[in-house]
């Protein structure tokens, strides 16, 4: 099934490129196509007048709306935020479509921005899933367009166990994987290849030197799945919240674990070291779940429960 994009921004980029494809659209055409209702278009429409945009509105039978014949579109101003997110939107969408429509998207971006785009559309991968968890735009677009340059990157880092360390890199390639964004690059601190969490890294910033070329044939996609698949987590963790899912992601941050929304509420996936630690973050949560495994988290859960009532014996 081909997935729409929902945000209001791509809606508006959406319509401005079904008005400049055609002399005249209709607003029942332009709903069918944005998925929305005829007061939604409407809205959507005078928006865009807002902006200096002059769409023109012809009533009666054959009426409909244009931009009026001979206007230019300034560039198109998106934050860095907006930018990543409708192209993750448009590569998501896996259609056809997606390639013209990040080109339209391309021609009227200010210089600068289009480049780091296009860089991004260039280097980033998927392994099962297109769903990204929000990422800092400036960050990923700085990572893209040193990808694209092959330009070596300064970064701190911190590891999943806390350790901190300064590191120089390569970067071969961008990849989301289970809404988590990775960078597959060769870490010359360590002369290695590896996989860095990008939302572990911080003071990134390019350094004079170009980057190593990656080995031929190098796959980021097939490197991070490797790698990954390799880390020593001892648990996997599935449990069904009792909360929607908007709600579940309110609570639970996107680098902590996968969330899907289900009939029944929201199901959650983590890979973990410890149980003892996964019940205490279950007890934080404030909502009714459903173990479905591994069933050793029950005898977690209920060592934590036990525990916590008997601190409340004592106090009594």
């Amino acid at each position: 099934m081909t997935l729409r994009i929902a945000s209001p921004t791509s809606r508006l980029l959406e319509l401005l490129e079904l008005l400049q494809a055609r002399p005249l659209t209709t607003g029942r055409e332009i709903a069918d196509r944005l998925g929305i209702d005829a007061r939604t278009a409407r809205r959507y429409i005078g928006v865009l007048q807002g902006l200096g945009i002059p769409v023109e509105g012809q009533r009666g039978v054959g009426g409909g709306y244009r931009i009026r014949p001979g206007y230019r579109l300034p560039p198109l101003m998106l934050g860095d935020d907006e930018a990543v997110a409708v192209v993750l939107g448009l590569l998501a969408t896996r259609s056809s479509g997606a390639e013209g429509a990040l080109a339209k998207i391309s021609r009227v971006l200010p210089t600068t921005l289009r480049r780091q785009v296009e860089a991004l559309e260039e280097t980033l991968g998927f392994t099962t899933t297109r769903s990204a968890a929000p990422a800092d735009a400036t960050a990923v677009l700085l990572l893209a367009d040193a990808i694209r340059r092959r330009r070596r990157l300064q970064i701190a880092y911190r590891t999943f166990a806390g350790d901190e360390s300064e590191r120089e890199l390569s970067p071969h390639g961008l990849v989301v994987h289970r809404g988590r964004w990775y960078l597959a690059a060769h870490d010359h601190t360590r002369d290695d290849l590896r996989t860095f969490r990008v939302d572990r890294m911080w003071r990134t910033t390019l350094a004079d030197a170009a980057a190593l070329a990656p080995p031929p044939g190098f796959d980021a996609v097939a490197h991070v799945t490797r790698s990954l698949a390799n880390v020593p987590w001892r648990w996997e963790v599935e449990v069904l919240l009792d909360l929607p899912v908007d709600e579940a992601a309110r609570r639970v941050p996107a680098t902590l674990a996968e969330l899907v929304d289900d009939p029944a509420g929201t199901l959650l996936r983590m890979r973990v070291d410890s149980l003892d630690w996964m019940a205490t973050v279950l007890a934080e949560l404030g909502c009714g779940f459903t173990i479905q495994r591994p069933d050793e988290l029950r005898t977690s859960v209920r060592d934590l429960a036990a525990h916590l009532a008997s601190q409340v014996g004592q106090e009594a």
